[in-house]
């Protein structure tokens, strides 16, 4: 079956920036709870850049699971 619509890498890249913004405020929150047991509560650049790295594989897991539930729905679809 054709797959319509966007490949995995496009819909990975279009919410790329949403990943990385998700995982460095996950990042900076893991750091404050982190802190009550006197570890240190990480920068704003440690949060992006840590973001950043856990937003690659948690993007491209993310578009690949909307890559299927579209090809899931056309397939329901007849399409």
């Amino acid at each position: 079956m054709t797959e319509y619509g966007w490949s995995t890498g496009k819909i990975a890249l279009a919410l790329f920036p949403f990943g990385v913004g998700a995982a460095a405020v996950n990042v900076f929150f893991a750091s404050l709870i982190f802190s009550w047991i006197g570890g240190p509560v990480a920068s704003l650049g440690w949060s992006i850049g840590l973001g950043c790295l856990i937003g690659v594989p948690a993007t491209w897991y993310f578009a690949h699971h909307i890559r299927y539930m579209m090809t899931t729905a056309d397939k329901e679809a007849g399409t």
